[in-house]
């Protein structure tokens, strides 16, 4: 059966109808592949356009409509999928009050074009609901992409995403849809575990994992537009992060001269260093140049349950980095491999060799809530106040931030991927520092200053 198809030279697409010159024409967007076609070449009122002859192997992407009630339903063919099954797409349009039947026809042509528009470039996603590709970007991109830790994030997302907007087509999910569930979490919202509030960057995550979604569906042409663009987390009271001051780090030290030799060099090297605890669980002896008191960071240690303990690469590629340590700090790393050695000798065969500075009792990795659960059992034994492991990490970049490090230098020492990232997270405290430098030039141009007592003033 043979068709007329009208095109201008330069699109692909219908941009005109000629419904009155070929009365067998249909209005129609064809995937050119599906097709055996040849053309003929004249002009219309000076424009070059082509007249396409073609064999249809499948009418795919066409579209025919039918009216129901006050409104008018438009359905595309799209082929078939893997099963066998047609797909179709459809839209619906409602006439504005007032068209005449003329502006309603014209209009609705219109509309059946620019439908199959985007029935050609995949921007339409028929029933697919927001869970079932939800599922997809899981196995197609986040397994593929992710580390572990975040995949395994992502999926504990979905407990509250799903039954709030995963039954819902995915082109049906509005910007309101999606504002709607982050302020009730971000309000409302309770901890699964011990049902405290939860934080606002909780919801920032959920909102996060919503957005990357969709950001998939656009990548592949299903949408074109992502609402989550337009979603304001609430704001919430912004918490201080809870940090030792300098004295209490000095009261900790000193009551880890009495602490088993592993956790002591645990909470020594993670309050010299920064190093992020899935780091310090990863570090192996052969990271650690004896000669110039030199550790390098090449790997995290990680856990999810569905894994268990296992060796991932770094956060980011600027988390692979080396410190210098001193003296007193390399000193009781070897007291510590020493102890470590013996304790390898005792157990013979029953020692697993991983090479790793933080173990169980047979050598494999320690678990990563590990070193968590014994500072807050020594603190609570000592009476002294838990900060988290974490915690020392902000220690140790504030300290270098109150010495006057720049930016540049903190960010590399705590293996961050940006600047941006370090004087974000850390902006109180550069904003202190920066105070502190104000006052200091005031000082220093301070021009009448007291009298030295021989009646001149001292000289800057």
């Amino acid at each position: 059966m043979e068709r007329f198809l009208l095109i201008k030279l330069t699109s692909l697409h219908i941009l005109t109808q000629w419904a009155n010159k070929l009365s067998c024409y249909k209005i129609v967007s064809l995937c050119v592949s599906c097709l055996d076609f040849k053309a003929q070449k004249w002009y219309n009122n000076g424009i070059q356009e082509y007249a396409i002859t073609y064999d249809i192997k499948g009418e795919y992407f066409m579209a025919t409509t039918r009216k129901r009630g006050n409104t008018y339903q438009i359905r595309v063919s799209c082929g078939y999928d893997t099963s066998g099954n047609q797909v179709v797409q459809t839209m619906s349009w409602k006439p504005a009050d007032g068209m005449t039947q003329k502006q309603i026809m014209n209009e609705l042509k219109r509309q059946e074009i620019l439908f199959q528009e985007k029935c050609m470039k995949g921007q339409v996603t028929a029933n697919v609901k927001f869970q079932d590709f939800a599922e997809q970007w899981f196995e197609e991109y986040a397994k593929l992409n992710l580390r572990n830790t975040s995949y395994e994030r992502m999926k504990q997302l979905t407990v509250r995403v799903y039954p709030a907007i995963g039954h819902l087509r995915l082109d049906k999910v509005t910007s309101r849809h999606i504002q709607q569930f982050i302020n009730d979490l971000a309000l409302n919202g309770k901890s699964l575990k011990n049902g405290k509030p939860l934080s606002r960057k909780t919801a920032v995550h959920h909102l996060s994992f919503i957005s990357d979604v969709f950001s998939y569906a656009l990548k592949m042409e299903m949408l074109i537009d992502n609402p989550c663009r337009r979603v304001t987390v609430p704001k919430g009271e912004k918490k201080e992060k809870d940090i030792y001051t300098l004295e209490e780090v000095e009261k900790l030290f000193q009551l880890l001269e009495n602490a088993p030799l592993k956790y002591r060099v645990f909470v020594t090297l993670a309050i010299y260093s920064g190093f992020r605890r899935g780091e310090m669980l990863g570090l192996e002896w052969k990271d650690i140049d004896w000669d110039n008191c030199v550790i390098s960071v090449r790997r995290t240690s990680n856990y999810t349950a569905s894994k268990g303990i296992y060796t991932d690469t770094t956060k980011t590629k600027k988390s692979q980095r080396s410190l210098k340590f001193p003296q007193n700090v390399m000193d009781l790393l070897r007291e510590y491999k020493a102890e470590q050695d013996e304790e390898r000798i005792t157990l013979g065969t029953k020692w697993i060799d991983y090479d790793r500075l933080f173990v169980k009792w047979n050598g494999e990795p320690m678990n990563n809530n590990t070193p968590y659960f014994w500072l807050r059992e020594f603190c609570e034994e000592n009476n002294f106040r838990f900060c988290d492991i974490h915690s020392l990490r902000h220690f140790y970049a504030s300290a270098l931030i109150n010495k006057g490090v720049d930016a540049a230098a903190v960010s590399g020492a705590l293996g961050h991927s940006t600047i941006t990232t370090t004087t974000s997270i850390y902006c109180h405290v550069f904003n202190q520092a920066q105070a502190r430098a104000s006052e200091a030039i005031a000082s220093v141009l301070d021009f009448k200053k007291p009298d030295d007592g021989k009646g001149q003033s001292k000289a800057v």
